[in-house]
Protein backbone atom coordinates (compact mmCIF):
# COMPACT_ATOMS: atom_id res chain seq x y z
CA UNK A 1 0.00 0.00 0.00
CA UNK A 2 2.84 2.15 0.87
CA UNK A 3 4.63 1.46 -3.03
CA UNK A 4 1.33 2.76 -4.19
CA UNK A 5 1.25 6.08 -2.28
CA UNK A 6 4.69 6.71 -3.07
CA UNK A 7 4.16 5.83 -7.21
CA UNK A 8 0.74 7.75 -6.88
CA UNK A 9 3.22 10.81 -5.20
CA UNK A 10 5.63 10.56 -8.09
CA UNK A 11 3.22 10.21 -10.75
CA UNK A 12 1.73 13.49 -9.41
CA UNK A 13 4.76 14.88 -8.88
CA UNK A 14 6.22 14.08 -12.61
CA UNK A 15 2.80 15.03 -14.29
CA UNK A 16 3.34 18.37 -12.72
CA UNK A 17 6.47 18.99 -13.70
CA UNK A 18 5.87 17.93 -17.42
CA UNK A 19 2.65 20.38 -17.63
CA UNK A 20 5.18 22.74 -16.42
CA UNK A 21 7.48 22.61 -19.23
CA UNK A 22 5.18 21.62 -21.71
CA UNK A 23 3.00 24.57 -21.74
CA UNK A 24 5.23 27.36 -21.43
CA UNK A 25 7.19 24.99 -24.18
CA UNK A 26 4.33 25.44 -26.55
CA UNK A 27 3.27 29.05 -25.97
CA UNK A 28 7.19 29.57 -26.98
CA UNK A 29 7.09 27.16 -30.18
CA UNK A 30 3.80 27.93 -31.96
CA UNK A 31 4.88 31.32 -33.20
CA UNK A 32 3.34 35.14 -32.28
CA UNK A 33 -0.25 35.32 -32.53
CA UNK A 34 -1.85 36.77 -35.80
CA UNK A 35 -2.38 40.22 -34.95
CA UNK A 36 -6.19 41.81 -34.92
CA UNK A 37 -7.71 43.73 -37.78
CA UNK A 38 -7.67 47.07 -38.03
CA UNK A 39 -10.89 48.43 -38.13
CA UNK A 40 -11.48 50.23 -41.31
CA UNK A 41 -10.24 54.03 -41.62
CA UNK A 42 -12.05 56.74 -43.75
CA UNK A 43 -9.72 58.23 -46.27
CA UNK A 44 -10.95 61.32 -48.56
CA UNK A 45 -11.96 59.29 -50.67
CA UNK A 46 -14.50 57.59 -49.02
CA UNK A 47 -18.44 58.99 -48.57
CA UNK A 48 -19.62 59.35 -44.95
CA UNK A 49 -23.29 59.58 -45.26
CA UNK A 50 -25.70 60.96 -42.09
CA UNK A 51 -29.32 60.80 -41.92
CA UNK A 52 -30.73 64.16 -41.43
CA UNK A 53 -34.35 65.54 -41.34
CA UNK A 54 -35.94 68.38 -40.24
CA UNK A 55 -39.18 70.72 -41.14
CA UNK A 56 -39.40 73.29 -44.02
CA UNK A 57 -42.35 75.78 -43.76
CA UNK A 58 -42.27 78.54 -46.51
CA UNK A 59 -44.91 81.45 -48.01
CA UNK A 60 -45.89 82.07 -51.24
CA UNK A 61 -45.56 85.43 -52.75
CA UNK A 62 -42.47 86.76 -50.99
CA UNK A 63 -40.56 86.82 -53.92
CA UNK A 64 -42.72 86.79 -56.80
CA UNK A 65 -45.93 84.34 -57.01
CA UNK A 66 -43.81 81.19 -58.22
CA UNK A 67 -41.08 81.28 -55.54
CA UNK A 68 -41.94 80.46 -51.85
CA UNK A 69 -39.50 81.47 -49.27
CA UNK A 70 -38.98 80.26 -45.74
CA UNK A 71 -37.00 78.47 -42.92
CA UNK A 72 -35.75 75.13 -42.66
CA UNK A 73 -34.98 73.35 -38.86
CA UNK A 74 -33.28 70.30 -38.01
CA UNK A 75 -29.76 68.93 -39.49
CA UNK A 76 -29.96 71.56 -42.79
CA UNK A 77 -31.50 74.29 -41.05
CA UNK A 78 -31.31 77.41 -42.43
CA UNK A 79 -33.46 79.69 -45.19
CA UNK A 80 -35.02 77.44 -47.85
CA UNK A 81 -37.13 78.96 -51.24
CA UNK A 82 -38.64 76.86 -54.25
CA UNK A 83 -39.38 78.46 -57.63
CA UNK A 84 -42.28 76.22 -59.11
CA UNK A 85 -40.83 75.33 -62.73
CA UNK A 86 -44.39 76.31 -64.60
CA UNK A 87 -48.02 74.77 -63.93
CA UNK A 88 -48.82 72.29 -62.40
CA UNK A 89 -49.38 69.34 -64.48
CA UNK A 90 -51.96 66.48 -64.27
CA UNK A 91 -50.46 62.74 -63.25
CA UNK A 92 -51.76 59.97 -63.29
CA UNK A 93 -55.11 58.78 -60.90
CA UNK A 94 -56.27 61.99 -59.77
CA UNK A 95 -52.78 64.04 -59.06
CA UNK A 96 -51.13 66.63 -60.10
CA UNK A 97 -47.58 67.42 -60.50
CA UNK A 98 -45.17 69.81 -59.44
CA UNK A 99 -42.11 70.76 -60.77
CA UNK A 100 -39.96 72.74 -58.05
CA UNK A 101 -35.71 74.19 -58.28
CA UNK A 102 -35.35 74.44 -54.40
CA UNK A 103 -32.29 77.14 -53.10
CA UNK A 104 -31.63 76.28 -49.90
CA UNK A 105 -28.80 78.59 -47.73
CA UNK A 106 -28.04 76.74 -44.18
CA UNK A 107 -27.73 78.37 -40.83
CA UNK A 108 -24.06 78.63 -41.08
CA UNK A 109 -23.75 80.16 -44.76
CA UNK A 110 -23.36 77.31 -46.63
CA UNK A 111 -25.34 76.46 -50.21
CA UNK A 112 -26.97 73.30 -51.08
CA UNK A 113 -27.53 72.59 -54.58
CA UNK A 114 -30.67 70.33 -55.85
CA UNK A 115 -31.56 68.40 -58.77
CA UNK A 116 -34.82 70.06 -59.94
CA UNK A 117 -37.55 67.87 -57.88
CA UNK A 118 -40.92 66.29 -58.50
CA UNK A 119 -43.81 66.63 -55.57
CA UNK A 120 -46.84 64.51 -56.99
CA UNK A 121 -49.50 65.80 -54.77
CA UNK A 122 -53.79 65.05 -54.77
CA UNK A 123 -55.73 67.87 -54.66
CA UNK A 124 -58.07 68.85 -51.52
CA UNK A 125 -59.54 71.73 -52.66
CA UNK A 126 -58.72 74.75 -55.53
CA UNK A 127 -55.24 75.59 -53.50
CA UNK A 128 -55.42 72.81 -51.02
CA UNK A 129 -52.56 69.71 -51.80
CA UNK A 130 -51.40 67.01 -50.36
CA UNK A 131 -47.95 65.51 -50.95
CA UNK A 132 -47.91 62.13 -51.55
CA UNK A 133 -44.18 62.23 -52.83
CA UNK A 134 -41.67 64.45 -53.28
CA UNK A 135 -37.92 63.17 -53.62
CA UNK A 136 -35.21 65.63 -53.46
CA UNK A 137 -31.68 64.89 -54.74
CA UNK A 138 -28.66 67.01 -53.26
CA UNK A 139 -25.93 67.32 -55.75
CA UNK A 140 -23.22 69.47 -53.93
CA UNK A 141 -22.62 72.80 -52.49
CA UNK A 142 -20.20 74.84 -50.61
CA UNK A 143 -18.29 74.39 -47.39
CA UNK A 144 -18.54 70.97 -45.96
CA UNK A 145 -21.47 70.57 -48.72
CA UNK A 146 -19.19 70.96 -51.53
CA UNK A 147 -19.25 67.31 -53.15
CA UNK A 148 -21.90 66.32 -50.99
CA UNK A 149 -24.69 63.87 -52.45
CA UNK A 150 -27.55 62.76 -50.95
CA UNK A 151 -31.11 62.06 -51.35
CA UNK A 152 -33.98 63.18 -49.29
CA UNK A 153 -38.13 62.86 -49.20
CA UNK A 154 -40.48 65.13 -47.89
CA UNK A 155 -44.33 64.88 -46.97
CA UNK A 156 -46.64 67.64 -45.98
CA UNK A 157 -48.96 70.29 -47.85
CA UNK A 158 -49.15 72.94 -50.40
CA UNK A 159 -51.38 75.43 -49.76
CA UNK A 160 -51.25 77.97 -52.64
CA UNK A 161 -52.74 81.09 -50.46
CA UNK A 162 -51.30 80.09 -47.23
CA UNK A 163 -47.96 78.30 -47.35
CA UNK A 164 -46.28 74.88 -47.08
CA UNK A 165 -45.13 72.58 -44.13
CA UNK A 166 -42.84 69.51 -44.83
CA UNK A 167 -40.64 67.51 -43.06
CA UNK A 168 -38.14 66.05 -44.91
CA UNK A 169 -35.84 63.08 -44.09
CA UNK A 170 -32.89 60.84 -46.05
CA UNK A 171 -29.33 61.10 -45.90
CA UNK A 172 -26.90 63.27 -46.96
CA UNK A 173 -23.11 62.27 -48.11
CA UNK A 174 -20.31 63.85 -47.77
CA UNK A 175 -16.61 63.37 -49.75
CA UNK A 176 -14.50 63.65 -46.79
CA UNK A 177 -15.89 62.92 -43.19
CA UNK A 178 -17.13 65.29 -41.47
CA UNK A 179 -18.95 65.95 -38.29
CA UNK A 180 -22.39 66.83 -37.29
Amino acid sequence: MKSLITLGGALTRVMLVALAVFLPATALFSGPSPAPKAAPRSTASERHCLPVGGTVMTNFGAIDQNTTMGTATGNLRGAVSGTLLGAPQPGAGNTLVFHVQHHWVTESGETLFFDPATATTVPLSQTLFAVLTYPLHLTGGTGKFAGATGDLNAIGEVDLVKGTVFRYSGQVCFAAAAED
